[in-house]
């Protein structure tokens, strides 16, 4: 008994090892030799069970007296440590990049540990499968691979050597296709292994048989008994085989348990976790921080205000404000609306929620209210926390609208997000974020104050937010040593105005690739002026061929273009002309223009001659006309009917204002009536006729400028702002073409970066002032407490 007690503890138990032991029970442990081996054996079976069994069975750890008694350094340490993982995780309420609402506990599930190249041979399930499943392998492998499959023999064979011998007791039909011989006793073959032949059908072997029989004289009693039987062969474990894999597959996913959809300590996981949220907790796995951010100051003050309500409230609510429920980001694309609410999931000290608006949304009714509710939980858990939500315009579309009298999905899920929304109270401290392009598709109740508060709009950025981006994304690149990051900042803003943030990241990366694609240690200002000619007018085609009829239409056509714009006072000056193909055009021209946002009529009459430039010189210089300016023809299209529809220019149509449909939009009414629209027609047909007699007249009194152009455009297929001076003289208006000339009259180059007094430690809680003993006196006579 001691022995065993040993085995299975490693150490002497008291009652039945006790430290004295008398002569008689001396006496009554002597064993044989043989006794000895073979609790040696066991011994030796036992402690390799006790090594792979060290570990105690899960909820069975109380019954395992050693599993309680660790040393206390390493309890301590434990403690420690739990202390400071509950410290980190404190501020960030279980914001570990995935945690379970308020901190997850270690995933110690053996699936998880495989997928992470830990063997799991310590848990015992993980143990059951693997020794369950190699049993079945053996044992399928061993039925196909191993099994007797005796010798095959043809008719002919069978009646010679067998039966006419008679040495077969009987004839056995198995599946009625083939027949295996039963040999009499003591007439079985020499190697041992029965015999078979194939049969085509019962009947005709039962034919063949009785004749064989007939004809070597076998009659009566010592015919051969047929006897009929079933076996399989294995074939029915393929059929059974998708079965048993669906069923498999469905126990599967409900053991997984909590591990089923990868998220941990959420109820049953699998498919039953199909109606939890898909959102995210971010802390460390965001690397964007707000100095990552340019060109939208006035935004990121705003959202850095949001954080700061989150972290210091009481400097609001001393003041009587209240934390503003939530605040929607708007913007064009590519203005960094999704960027914005990374850098803010980066710096801020508070658990950042984020979830798609496309998420909400799945192929089982009722998943889009119940993700929604499960969301709002998890954020009050995390309270308080920031919620973004983005590409919001999935689920917040208005309501009503084709669904033909029937609540859809959509519709139900937009209903529960807008009762979650209000439901919050000022001492929640959950500020719910949103990013969407279209806030014109918006549902009115969402937008309302109380659900978003704010309307963060993110535009373009300006010349120096350009400026700005373009400085964040040159830090990484390899320029040549003698340029200025400063400088060439200052130049590429200049030269790409109307680019977006997303637009200027695209110019950097394919600087850089231009530069990889020459083999060049740096770049140069070259590369980035051909990127932003690759973002502009695409890829150069110089193996494209055209004929030299073809090339020479077009030299003309891009001729036409520059002389215009050159001697029209408001249209935009011209950079660069060229005849390389690039993209889908033949032509290219690149043009610098004006930052404003207010235009006359006067100016927009200019830009629209400039663009007919190119068709008024085909029809001077060849008398015809060709497809080559359909893209000119339908932007000078779009500028007409929206000086007519929208800008109210025009005397006839009057001072009205409709919106014009946009592309791809279905329009089943217009918001005026025929007579109207065949006003509108008419005034846009005049407007364009107007605008091309004015460049066909231009374009005839510079017709030799235009000729010099386009032979030197024959001649070097590219022109720049110098070339055009050369041949046409300096243009007669005055222009803007860098950086100091466009920021001039603005208040200073730089963007202003500047936070206000309260928000210099937007992202640290404050502490309270300590008060003086002057101060608490004070204090305490104007609140008439006694001292």
């Amino acid at each position: 008994l001691g022995r065993i007690c040993r085995l299975f503890t490693s150490r002497r138990c008291d009652k039945c090892c006790p430290s004295s032991i008398s002569p008689r029970r001396v006496l009554v442990r002597a064993v044989s030799p043989a006794a000895e081996a073979r609790q040696g054996l066991l011994g030796e079976l036992l402690g390799a069970y006790r090594r792979l069994c060290s570990r105690p069975p899960k909820g069975f750890e109380k019954y395992f007296p050693e599993s309680k008694k660790t040393p206390k350094s390493s309890e301590s340490n434990t403690k420690a440590s739990g202390r400071s993982g509950g410290a980190g995780g404190g501020g960030g309420g279980g914001a570990g990049g995935g945690g379970k609402r308020g901190g997850r506990k270690e995933e110690t599930h053996w699936y998880t540990r495989l997928q992470k190249g830990d063997f799991p041979w310590d848990d015992r399930e993980f143990r059951m499968y693997v020794l369950s499943g190699a049993a079945f392998w053996t044992t399928v492998a061993y039925y196909f691979f191993f099994r007797d499959g005796g010798r095959e023999v043809t008719w002919k064979d069978f009646v010679n050597n067998y039966l006419s011998k008679g040495v077969v007791d009987r004839l056995e039909v198995v599946n009625k296709r083939y027949v295996k011989v039963i040999f009499s006793p003591g007439k079985t073959p020499v190697d041992g292994q029965y015999v078979w032949f194939n049969i085509g059908s019962v009947d005709t072997f039962e034919r063949n048989l009785e004749t064989c029989q007939y004809e070597l004289g076998i009659e009566g009693e010592n015919r051969l008994p047929v006897v009929y039987s079933t076996e399989s062969d294995g074939t029915f474990l393929l059929s059974m085989l998708p079965t048993v894999l669906i069923i498999g597959f469905l126990l599967f996913m409900l053991r997984r348990g909590p591990a089923g959809a990868g998220r941990p300590g959420r109820g049953m996981g699998g498919l039953f976790s199909v109606s939890e949220t898909t959102a995210k907790i971010l802390r460390d796995e965001i690397d964007v921080k707000f100095k990552d951010v340019a060109g939208c100051e006035e935004a990121k003050l705003e959202i850095m205000e949001f954080v700061n309500f989150l972290k210091n409230p009481k400097q609001y609510q001393d003041l009587g404000a209240k934390i503003p429920k939530g605040a929607i980001l708007t913007g064009p694309p590519g203005t960094g609306k999704t960027l914005l609410a990374k850098a803010t999931a980066g710096e801020a000290n508070v658990p950042f929620i984020t979830v798609n608006g496309s998420e909400f949304l799945e192929m089982f009714v009722g998943v889009g209210p119940a993700r929604v509710r499960d969301l709002f939980v998890m954020a009050r858990k995390n309270a308080p926390c920031i919620l973004f939500i983005d590409e919001i315009d999935a689920v917040g579309r208005k309501r009503g609208r084709g669904n033909f009298g029937g609540q859809s999905e959509q519709e139900n899920t937009l209903n529960q997000l807008l009762v979650e929304m209000d439901g919050f109270n000022t001492a929640t401290n959950v500020v719910v974020l949103a990013g969407t392009n279209r806030p014109d598709i918006l549902d009115p109740a969402l937008m309302r104050p109380g659900r978003f508060d704010r309307q963060i709009y993110i535009g373009p950025p300006d010349i120096k937010g350009r400026a700005s981006i373009f400085k964040v994304h040159l830090r990484p690149l390899k320029l040549e040593a003698e340029m200025d990051k400063d400088g060439l900042a200052k130049k590429m803003a200049a030269l790409t105005p109307g680019f977006s943030g997303a637009d200027i990241a695209n110019v950097c990366n394919e600087a850089a690739l231009i530069a990889a694609r020459h083999l060049s240690d740096a770049i140069n200002q070259k590369h980035f002026e051909q990127a932003i000619e690759r973002v502009i007018g695409g890829l150069e085609k110089k193996t494209q061929v055209l004929q030299p009829e073809e090339k020479k239409t077009v030299a003309y056509h891009e001729a036409g273009h520059a002389v215009a714009g050159w001697f029209l006072e408001h249209a935009d000056p011209l950079l660069k002309v060229s005849i390389i193909p690039r993209g889908k055009g033949l032509g290219y021209a690149q043009y610098l223009p004006k930052e404003q946002y207010l235009y006359t009529k006067e100016q927009l009459l200019d830009r629209m001659c400039m663009t007919l430039g190119g068709r008024v010189s085909e029809e001077i210089f060849f008398g015809r006309i060709t497809t080559g300016a359909q893209d000119d023809l339908r932007k000078v299209t779009q500028s007409a009917y929206a000086q007519i529809v929208q800008f109210g220019m025009n005397a006839k149509v009057g001072q009205v204002s409709f919106d014009l449909p946009r592309q791809g939009e279905m329009v089943l009414e217009k918001p005026y009536s025929e007579a109207t629209a065949r006003l509108i027609d008419t005034e846009v047909r005049a407007l364009i006729s107007e605008a091309y007699e004015r460049t066909n007249k231009l374009l005839t009194e510079k017709k030799a400028e235009v000729e010099k152009v386009a032979l030197r455009l024959l001649e070097k297929e590219v022109l720049d702002k110098n070339d055009m001076v050369e041949l046409l003289g300096r243009r007669p208006f005055a222009e803007k073409s860098t950086y100091e000339e466009f920021v001039e009259g603005t208040g200073g180059e730089e963007e202003d970066t500047s936070l206000p007094e309260g928000l210099k430690d937007w992202n640290q809680e404050r502490r309270d002032k300590e008060e003086t003993q002057e101060e608490q006196v004070a204090r305490q006579i104007s609140g008439g407490m006694p001292f």
